[in-house]
């Protein structure tokens, strides 16, 4: 009997993932403010949400400056908790995640492609502070399935243009 071909990617699956997503950011930031095992809790997110091992992914944080482009898991969780954490050689790296953020929401633009194997998506994020305060970050995520669930395999993140 043939395999059943992957159903293709809905919207609604998107922004499920995207709300997996806001919540590890979250996640990863308790388990740092309340001293638990960081390395831990940041590899099961990343292994959960990103397809490395998969296939490839492309991932472009949005504050990395010398190396720019993380293609790799360790690349990837040593931006989320910083290089002292992780020591995998990304010196850059203070841990985005763990600045702590008590939510992070998406503003998807109206480019949600569904229909297919895989989706794109973009748009602003906006990640708040337990102060209240908020930084809003341009993205564009890529999607793959992997099971009932998706995995990110494109993730561009960017500040928003300024002048000065």
């Amino acid at each position: 009997m043939a395999k059943k071909p992957p159903a293709d990617i809905t919207k609604k699956e998107v922004e499920t993932a995207q709300k997996r997503w806001a919540a590890a950011i979250v996640d990863i930031g308790n388990v740092y403010m309340t001293g638990g095992d960081l390395v831990k809790c940041a590899t099961g997110h990343i292994k959960d949400l990103y397809g490395y091992g998969d296939g490839p992914v492309l991932f472009k944080p949005t504050k990395c400056e010398q190396v720019q482009f993380r293609t790799t898991f360790k690349g990837a969780l040593s931006y989320f908790i910083g290089n002292d954490f992780a020591q995998l050689g990304f010196n850059e790296d203070q841990g985005f995640a763990i600045a702590p953020f008590v939510a992070v929401r998406f503003r998807n633009a109206d480019f949600i492609f569904e229909g297919a194997k895989r989706a794109i998506a973009m748009g602003n994020y906006f990640f708040t502070t337990p102060n209240g305060e908020y930084a809003k970050v341009e993205y564009t995520f890529g999607y793959r399935r992997r099971g009932d669930d998706l995995v990110i395999d494109l993730h561009h993140s960017s500040l928003p243009f300024s002048h000065g």
